[in-house]
């Protein structure tokens, strides 16, 4: 009887909970997925209301918040103000991380590799087959670089870090920008093999030898991943850190006028890393309710969570910033 009684009492807990509308869902970028989860545990912790979410790509994350299947999504691509208003969705930026290029080379260490921004789409575009070809070797004097076939890895799901890969890419050589543009999917001509998100390519780079491709530097940590220092937009040979991303970050151009749509890929600076990105959070202008649980959630991340996000490696957003985000949220309605 016992039993039955505590059944039945945790069963009313939990409808009760979930007719208050006390659990948010949300589902997108992997990109961000390392940090969402951090946050929604101190967020739990902190106030005893959850926040679930799953890193089911930038695509899903659009297709499934624009169709009112979850109450938010997580994009790496922003929607334009145009995509935002006819789809009446609300915007704005959550996190700033990073892309790194990631590598398989038994013999060299992480950093060692260098690799300039012109290599970078000749590895991606397939023009750069092995790894001692002369466009590698010049910047890799000092290493011995095998004859061996490159692998890249890629994202084979609709990916808010292809996207801004493919923007990086399009930045960098024109001949790309007309040829294959920037997408969320694209059919790569290079001697390629896919992998789900995030923790799916940094897989396929940890268990193939020689292999090259492009993760979120929060996986690349946790999977103790070999980075490369890479050329950025100035001329100089960078690499992955707090200190870089910060440096890249600090120019960004968020307008709440446009829904806080920007690329800041590829910014110039002599200490900027050139792979940076916002991810962004999308949710319905109609849900109210919901929305406002959302704000609240990304209002306590962004006045308690700055720590989290440095230690998983993203940039927290600068105070003025987030004041121009709440200040939206209240112009909306939904804060």
């Amino acid at each position: 009887m016992r039993k039955i009684v505590s059944i039945t009492v945790a069963s009313a807990l939990c409808t009760a909970t979930l007719m208050a509308g006390g659990l948010i869902k949300g589902d997108g970028s992997s990109f961000v997925l390392p940090i969402n989860q951090a946050w929604s545990k101190a967020y739990y912790k902190a106030t005893g209301k959850q926040v679930q979410y799953n890193g089911g790509g930038s695509g899903k994350g659009i297709k499934d918040a624009t169709a009112r299947l979850v109450d938010f999504g997580g994009t790496d691509a922003p929607l334009t103000p145009r995509r935002q208003a006819s789809k009446k969705m609300l915007q704005f930026p959550a996190i700033i991380g990073a892309t790194v290029m990631a590598y398989n080379l038994p013999g060299i260490k992480s950093g060692e590799l260098k690799l300039s921004d012109k290599a970078i789409v000749a590895i991606a575009n397939g023009n750069v087959k092995y790894w001692d070809n002369p466009m590698l070797k010049v910047t890799n004097e000092n290493l011995n670089l095998p004859h061996k076939k490159i692998v890249f890895a890629r994202r084979s799901d609709a990916s808010g870090t292809t996207w801004n890969f493919t923007f990086f890419l399009s930045s960098v050589s024109t001949k790309w920008r007309r040829q294959y543009g920037v997408k969320k999917t694209i059919n790569w001509p290079s001697n390629n093999v896919g992998g789900k998100g995030n923790p799916g390519v940094s897989s396929i780079i940890k268990q193939t030898p020689y292999s090259i491709g492009y993760i979120e530097y929060a996986y690349a940590v946790e999977s103790n991943a070999k980075v490369a220092t890479v050329e950025n937009r100035d001329g100089y040979f960078v690499k992955p850190s707090m200190k870089t991303f910060q440096a890249a970050a600090a120019g960004a151009d968020f307008d709440p006028a446009k829904g806080f749509y920007a690329v800041i890929g590829y910014p110039s600076g002599k200490n900027s890393y050139p792979l940076v990105a916002s991810t962004f959070i999308i949710m319905p202008k109609e849900k109210i309710a919901k929305d406002k649980q959302i704000t609240a959630f990304y209002s306590w991340a962004f006045d308690n969570g700055a720590n989290i996000a440095s230690k998983l490696f993203y940039v927290p957003l600068p105070k003025s910033l987030t004041d121009k985000i709440k200040k939206y949220w209240k112009a909306n309605g939904v804060y």
